[in-house]
């Protein structure tokens, strides 16, 4: 009887002259641990790529190593593979890997547009055509055939280095509104030369780069290219049109990863990084349909696929013979190999809520995934060691800063109990998981509760510690780890039967009327609303702020796909008014101009956020002398900031 549930996941194929051990590909990120300007291999890349073959994948392929550092550079911290020297520091990469029976590639880039983030002011990047509105022409210029030329030049030396390094494959990046995507496109190429108008003019620079790429590493290793199967922006090229492109390309390739979107624009750069708003495997239809016309290609699928089933599933069907991972395997480093022993309850849920992405585009290094916060400081981190002196620790409160330190704590060998007053663990996490798509969230509830009591430490649920009863269980270490309790201003009318909590709301403690006016335009006040328009109610939702700094705790690249739902369902925006009185049958607002207006509703949602409970936590933190306050008791914050302040204070007790 086989050990794991999947062997369609765990069934070898062949890749030109490769064979990869199962069909998890490590799909292409950004982390930016090598040298900020120069790219070269850090004692912190090394790492973090070790850390990427430990998983199990069977493929890793590193993300956006640009061919050209002046116009094709799109991150600083990116890989590069664009001088000789470069090929000391590839080779430890390619030895590293090797060590997990992994393989490794690595996205050869030029960035095109996206070179104008990283060029100094003054200088330009290289596009196919300026295209108004996104186009600044100070800032971008169409390129030239000599250019063109100098471009194939630098993919084929990149190749060729790879191939000394011992890279196993290499991936030809045609996506996300790089250049060579910029070729292919109807929006970004509207050239009037014979490298633009027609598809196979808009093709030709394209397969020129293909047939060069394709000369340089025959017989040696196999080419993957990353295409989208649709730019999501008005006027992109077709799905058919990519189809026939694809048909044309697989001559020179050996396989296709398969993404969409386009970076930076809106909902088509929330699409290409998709978050819980956006349905898992977005893109397994686009795949489905490459596979279809090119049965002979391999096709990799990546986007929002986050489980074992859910990979299994589209494997099996046909629609791909291989899923591109990213987040579920930083959510947990050893995700295919517990997948392959059996052990896939152990595996530790990724939320899709790209907190591991907050810094990218800070030009920092990945650091921190929201339930691993080891993810990104390899360099810094070890296995759990056992501390010097046991302890006794006591962790009050029961939401997840406490959860993980109790883990971090007992997996150090140290005595831990924990005190939650009410009956279940879990926190606010039950209020965060409330949406519908939030399935990630109540994964890793599943999974934190049972890990929190498969740990060793007491749990005392229905007991609220107090004064008395920490002194009566003596703890060596304190840790205040009580959440943060709703602001609720003194509002006239704001205890009336009508006016309801907005946890309350989530958790479906109480109940809402048909119309409702959720006031308080933050993440929980912005995903109430969404929730409850999902369930067909008129939801008006109000703040005191402009409509731009309306949920701006969002990060950027997920905004959009949040902005479009609150679209869809009709939720009403209502900016720049103050709630001055709650009535029975309605809300009275203040608009910015001091007109008052009354909004008729039948339930109204106060969620004007969370406030650490100072009274409690200055009567807890005066007993032990070794007391730590985590989570939003310390700051009000998001679930990956309670974990990892865990984390780092747990390592050092």
């Amino acid at each position: 009887m086989p050990l794991n549930k999947f062997p369609n996941v765990y069934r070898p194929i062949q890749v030109g002259n490769m064979t990869l051990k199962n069909r998890i590909q490590y799909s292409p990120i950004v982390t930016n641990h090598a040298g900020l300007t120069t790219g070269e291999v850090t004692p912190q890349l090394l790492e973090f790529v070790s850390a990427q073959a430990k998983t199990g994948a069977s493929l890793v392929t590193i993300g956006s190593t640009p061919v050209n550092f002046k116009e094709g550079r799109d991150f600083f911290g990116c890989l590069s593979a664009t001088k000789d020297e470069d090929r000391q520091g590839l080779t430890m990469l390619a030895n590293e890997v090797h060590r997990y029976d992994c393989k490794l590639s690595a996205e050869l880039i030029h960035a095109g547009q996206w070179g104008a983030l990283t060029l100094p002011e003054g200088e330009v990047a290289w596009v196919p055509s300026i295209v108004e509105p996104y186009h600044d022409p100070k800032r971008v210029r169409e390129i030239t055939r000599t250019e063109m030329l100098s471009v194939i030049d630098d993919f084929v030396a990149a190749l060729r280095r790879c191939v000394d390094a011992h890279f196993d494959m290499a991936m030809i990046h045609y996506a996300h509104g790089n250049l060579m995507s910029g070729f292919l496109s109807t929006l970004w190429n509207q050239r009037g030369d014979k490298y633009g108008g027609s598809e196979k003019n808009r093709w030709r620079f394209p397969m020129e780069l293909l047939e060069a790429a394709y000369d340089t590493v025959k017989g040696r290793i196999p080419l993957e290219m990353r295409i989208v199967g649709s730019e999501h922006m008005p006027g992109g090229t077709s799905f058919e049109e990519r189809v026939r492109f694809v048909k044309e390309a697989q001559k020179y390739i050996d396989m296709i990863v398969v993404s969409a979107g386009t970076l930076l624009y809106g909902e088509a750069f929330s699409v290409n990084m998709p978050n819980y708003y956006i349905q898992p495997g977005v893109n397994v239809s686009y795949a489905a349909g490459f596979k279809e016309a090119c049965p002979d290609l391999v096709v990799s699928v990546v986007g929002g696929i986050s489980t074992l089933s859910h990979a299994e599933e589209i494997i099996k069907s046909g629609k791909a013979d291989i899923v591109a991972m990213a987040k579920a395997l930083m959510a947990d480093t050893e995700f295919v190999n517990k997948g392959a022993r059996g052990l896939e309850k152990e595996i530790r849920p990724c939320l899709r809520c790209m907190y591991c992405l907050r810094r990218n585009f800070l030009d920092l290094h990945i650091a921190g995934c929201a339930v691993n916060p080891t993810m990104g400081w390899e360099y810094r981190t070890t296995k759990p060691t056992i501390a010097p002196k046991k302890k006794k620790v006591m962790i009050v409160g029961g939401g997840p800063a406490a959860m993980a330190a109790t883990g971090y704590l007992t997996e150090r060998g140290h005595e831990v109990v924990l005190y939650e007053k009410s009956g279940k663990l879990g926190g606010r996490l039950f209020e965060a998981s409330a949406l519908s798509f939030k399935d990630g969230f109540r994964n890793y509830i599943e999974y934190a509760v049972r890990k929190t009591y498969e740990s060793g430490a007491r749990i005392e649920l229905c007991k609220e510690a107090t004064v008395d009863t920490i002194l009566k269980e003596s703890p060596d270490v304190l840790i205040i780890a009580i959440g943060a309790k709703p602001i609720m201003p003194a509002i006239k009318g704001i205890d009336l039967e009508n006016v309801k909590e907005v946890s309350e709301v989530d958790r479906k403690d109480v109940q809402t009327g048909k119309r409702v006016v959720i006031c308080g335009a933050g993440l929980s006040g912005t995903e109430c609303a969404l929730g409850l328009a999902m369930e067909g109610k008129e939801v008006i939702l109000v703040d005191k702020i402009a409509e731009s700094l309306f949920y701006k705790d969002v990060l950027d690249f997920n905004r959009a796909s949040l902005t479009r739902l609150l679209d869809d369902y009709n939720v009403k925006l209502m900016p720049e008014c103050d709630v001055q009185e709650f009535l029975p049958d309605g809300v009275i607002l203040r608009k910015s101009d001091g007109e008052d207006i009354t909004i008729e509703c039948d339930t109204s949602v106060v969620a004007f956020g969370l406030s650490p409970d100072s009274e409690r936590i200055e009567e807890l933190n005066e007993v032990i002398p070794e007391t730590y306050i985590i989570g939003d008791a310390n700051k009000v914050g998001l679930v990956g900031d309670a974990i990892g302040e865990a984390y780092w204070l747990t390592k050092d007790i």
